[in-house]
């Protein structure tokens, strides 16, 4: 667990939400990066070798940094040094550069000193190294209220909004359309993801997986299988709620065919926001897991309360 400040302690956690990572943000994870090349931590994978007998010394800044600038391109097209330069890359510039410290990294253990040259001949531990730097990395995301986490893969991951991140983490989708388990799966994936346009995607694959559900109600055609679904979420003795997934049904519907959700058609109004994005995917999402799970209540009892292996929540 990440030590927490005092002030933390007293008035708990910032909000995480913001997306963007700020000039100040950025001058701080520049420095700690710095602060690793200085130290050698990046020395196993761009080494500076003695001249002596070849033993690593330290992190050779300029492969390191020719090498970060090959593996995410828009760094090669900043007319300054990007240390240098006054103005903070992209933000997913700085997840991805925050990705490729992780997987360079290890952590430098002094194994001799070298009398002539004046200088400590290094050793490594790469998985003390990789748990350092994701614990700083952290750090600086939840006192800075940022969306995202540095995982124990080294992956960047986008923290989803409170409301929903609880569902996220706890639903697995298994029903007995593996088309749909897919879909589902995809889009809970994606919306994971630090890049916007990754979890418009999401948004996308959520959609196709609605539609999709539609279909798997008793009947011989879509409405019939919709009504049929619907009636059984509801449950006979709630009017008033079946009335209101009617509803909300129809209005779902009817925003995936207004918004570029699933088409890119010229009269339909693209989502201008990543919040608008969130609200979207979880209004979807909390009435496909309601239908799911209540499909999957009366299908179990039907069979006499046998066992769920099929969906877990």
């Amino acid at each position: 667990n990440l030590m927490m400040y005092f002030s933390e302690q007293e008035e708990g956690e910032t909000s995480r939400e913001n997306e963007e990572i700020s000039d100040p943000v950025w001058k701080g994870i520049e420095v700690l990066i710095q602060a690793r090349i200085d130290d050698g931590s990046f020395g196993a994978k761009y080494p500076i070798l003695c001249e002596d007998g070849g033993a690593i010394i330290g992190t050779d800044n300029r492969a390191f940094r020719l090498a970060m600038e090959a593996d995410i391109p828009n760094l090669q097209e900043k007319e300054d040094d990007l240390w240098e330069d006054k103005k903070p890359p992209r933000t997913l510039d700085i997840l991805d550069m925050i990705e490729f410290c992780w997987r360079c990294i290890e952590k430098p253990i002094r194994n001799g000193y070298h009398e002539f040259f004046k200088h400590d001949h290094l050793d490594f531990d790469k998985e003390a190294g990789q748990a350092e730097f994701r614990d700083d990395i952290n750090r600086i995301f939840r006192r800075n209220g940022l969306a995202y986490e540095l995982t124990w893969q080294g992956e960047i991951e986008r923290l989803t909004p409170s409301v929903l991140h609880e569902a996220l983490d706890s639903v697995g989708f298994h029903t007995d359309d593996p088309e749909l388990n897919r879909m589902l799966d995809v889009a809970k994936r994606k919306f994971s993801d630090s890049d916007e346009a990754i979890r418009r995607e999401a948004l996308e694959s959520l959609w196709d997986a609605w539609e999709r559900l539609k279909t798997l109600g008793d009947g011989s055609d879509k409405k019939a299988q919709i009504t049929s679904l619907l009636d059984r979420t509801a449950g006979p003795p709630s009017p008033k709620f079946r009335e209101a997934l009617e509803g909300e049904a129809k209005e779902l519907t009817k925003i995936g065919n207004t918004f570029q959700i699933r088409h890119s058609e010229t009269d339909q109004e693209p989502l201008a926001k990543s919040e608008h994005v969130d609200y979207l995917f979880h209004r979807l999402f909390a009435l496909i897991r309601m239908i799911l799970r209540m499909k999957l209540q009366l299908d179990t009892s039907i069979i006499n309360d046998h066992h769920d292996d099929k969906l877990a929540f």
